[in-house]
């Protein structure tokens, strides 16, 4: 009992990380972009990691090198291809649309139709969500968090293989190393991120610590504990963050019927933590 409450306290405590250092990050986004932000994120946490951690690289096996290349690259694409996503659309509606990818995985890893119950509800709340009607609505935006939500999956799978094998600090700093020499290239090609100045490194500095380094490192102690089926419908909790943040930091407002639908992800959220202590 007591380590699945450390580990739900863990996965909540990540997730309000994240959607903060969004909320900062989004602001970043008129003088570096969200490529370059998504480089100075991800590269500012793995120094940061690599200076705390320092893993022992030279005892690593094999397996332990694959799973942490394959963590980093869902880390790069989920963090990058979500960045594009919400320089298009509302932080709360890209985090939703997003969600749909560990949702997924949840209904692929259920076995007990309670848990599908659960999965159906947050699904329902974030067809909702979606404003289909909508003509302003930035359908590639929409898409690219779609595509996001598949490397989250990406993301949730390989991070619960790689905390199996080796110490979550380890795992987590190699994994942001891997990641950042795949997003460094988009970020020279892009070439917004010259436009860094003091202040915004400084910006930068704080998204890396909320969005990733710290939260990252959260969720390896989260998913260490807790089957990946209850940790991805857990996460579904993130449209509430992201919306509220969004409201707060960048004035994004959703409608009534938006906030309704985060309540059934929610209502899903707690259903699964509370029924699925078990699985």
């Amino acid at each position: 009992m007591k380590k699945t409450n450390t580990a739900v306290s863990a996965a909540l405590l990540s997730m309000v990380c994240v959607q903060g250092g969004a909320s900062i990050a989004k602001q970043l986004f008129p003088s570096i972009g969200a490529i370059g932000t998504s480089t100075l994120r991800i590269g500012l946490s793995a120094i940061l990691l690599t200076a705390i951690n320092r893993p022992k690289w030279r005892t690593f096996t094999r397996i332990q090198w694959k799973y942490c290349a394959l963590y980093g690259l869902g880390i790069a694409a989920m963090n990058l291809i979500f960045y594009m996503a919400i320089q298009r659309i509302p932080l709360g509606l890209g985090v939703t649309v997003e969600f749909i990818g560990p949702l997924f995985l949840a209904l692929s890893l259920s076995r007990k139709w309670i848990d599908v119950l659960w999965a159906l509800l947050a699904c329902a709340g974030i067809l909702c969500i979606v404003p289909w009607q909508s003509n302003d609505v930035d359908l590639f935006g929409l898409f690219l968090a779609f595509l996001a939500g598949l490397f989250w999956a990406l993301y949730i799978v390989m991070g619960g293989k790689v905390a199996a094998v080796m110490p979550g600090k380890d795992a987590v700093t190699t994994g942001m190393l891997f990641a950042t020499a795949i997003v460094v290239p988009f970020a020279i090609w892009d070439g917004a991120v010259f436009n860094l100045t003091p202040l915004l490194f400084l910006k930068g500095l704080g998204v890396a610590v909320l969005s990733s380094a710290l939260p990252f490192s959260l969720d390896l102690v989260a998913l260490k504990r807790l089957p990946a089926k209850t940790f991805s419908i857990l996460t579904s909790l993130q449209p509430a963050f992201a919306a509220f943040s969004g409201l707060i930091f960048l004035s994004e407002n959703l409608t009534a019927l938006q906030w309704v639908s985060i309540g059934c992800v929610i209502a899903a959220s707690i259903g699964a933590t509370t029924f699925g202590k078990n699985t």
